[in-house]
């Protein structure tokens, strides 16, 4: 089995983390999303992970790290953007010969793709599309089934409920499983879209939904990669992490002072220091290499790699890039910094994006 994962994006609602770095790497509990990804791709089956992508395909590389034993990984670069259907054709055209996943590449999840799969032969099925369940529709397309999974409408962001019954409401999960046949009808000369464009065309030709239950989060906004990294610290979801309510994930090679105090659910990478009087967590994840003060806070909040952050600081629902500086007494409240950048002492940033 071969999936295509899309991965061409900017990330431009995860500024300023995605300046230099494309979203899809970004860790999660100190583990880039890819390989977590990548994980549950292997577990499902796949032999063959192409990524489609766009933007810094070079960082892409490095980022993906080693992809699980049997596991092929290639990464072909868009040289314009082609939309969701127009970059699954380009990397998909000339390279499968059968049925193949096709993915977006910014959702954190642990519902089995293996699941969707089989439904999709079971049916004999042209498209397949993966649900996950919303209780609030007005924000996503929901999508309308007859009670043999065959899909009969989309609802793009209703403005209420009305004539879609009754809760939970089952919402594209961004994974699909596709027939060659289906790259037939995107177009080669600009961009398409293929939940706009090409699956109505599939209504009532071969195009079916799967309901699935596990866990699912788009990881494209500040909140939305918070809460990704604290639910997968905290268990909310199977990964290789071991998270859990009560998890203290400390990198043996880290150093936590006796003083210092850890709340579930923490994670603390590799050569990390944590000095006297700091508090870490609740829903904290330390870098690699990165060093918290004495006497500093760190709650609901993500230190990449090489991060320090003086003493008296307190880092609360925000993101410090790698190699990123915050001096003495200084806060950050919903705010991220980017890559090296310095913040002073005795600063407050409160909703801050840095650099712009």
């Amino acid at each position: 089995m071969i999936a295509v994962v899309l991965v061409g994006g900017e990330g431009t609602r995860l500024r300023p983390l995605t300046l230099d770095e494309p979203k899809p790497v970004l860790p999660i509990g100190g583990v880039p999303f890819l390989s977590l990804l990548l994980d549950r791709l292997a577990a499902a089956g796949v032999t063959r992970v192409i990524f489609s992508c766009g933007y810094l395909p070079e960082r892409l590389r490095a980022g993906i790290g080693t992809p699980p034993p049997g596991l092929e990984v290639e990464v072909v670069v868009e040289d314009e953007p082609l939309g969701t259907a127009g970059a699954i054709r380009f990397a998909a055209a000339g390279r499968v010969d059968g049925p193949f996943l096709a993915l977006n590449g910014d959702v954190l999840g642990d519902a089995d793709f293996g699941a969707l799969v089989r439904a999709h032969a079971a049916a004999g099925a042209t498209a397949s599309i993966g649900l996950t369940p919303v209780d609030d529709p007005t924000r996503f397309g929901v999508v309308v089934c007859d009670q043999d999974g065959h899909v009969e409408r989309f609802v793009e962001k209703p403005p209420n409920a009305d004539g879609l019954g009754p809760a939970p409401w089952w919402v594209n999960a961004g994974a699909y499983v596709l027939d060659p046949s289906v790259l037939d009808l995107v177009p080669a000369d600009r961009m398409v879209s293929i939940e706009r464009e090409v699956f109505p065309l599939l209504v009532g030709n071969g195009l079916i939904a799967c309901q699935a239950e596990g866990y699912w989060r788009d990881i494209g906004t500040l909140e939305s990669y918070l809460a990704a990294n604290a639910d997968a610290i905290g268990g909310q979801l199977q990964t290789r992490l071991g998270g859990s309510p009560t998890a203290l994930l400390v990198d043996p090679t880290a150093t936590v002072a006796a003083a210092a105090q850890l709340i579930a659910p923490v994670s603390i990478g590799a050569g990390a220091e944590i000095a006297e009087g700091a508090t870490i967590g609740p829903d904290a994840v330390i870098g690699a290499a990165s060093r918290v003060g004495a006497n500093s806070v760190v709650r609901n909040a993500v230190l990449l790699d090489g991060v320090e952050i003086g003493a008296e600081a307190t880092i609360e629902r925000s993101v410090v890039g790698r190699g990123a500086t915050v001096g003495e007494r200084s806060s950050l409240l919903d705010s991220a910094l980017g890559t090296g950048e310095i913040v002073g002492s005795d600063q407050a940033l409160n909703d801050e994006r840095r650099p712009h």
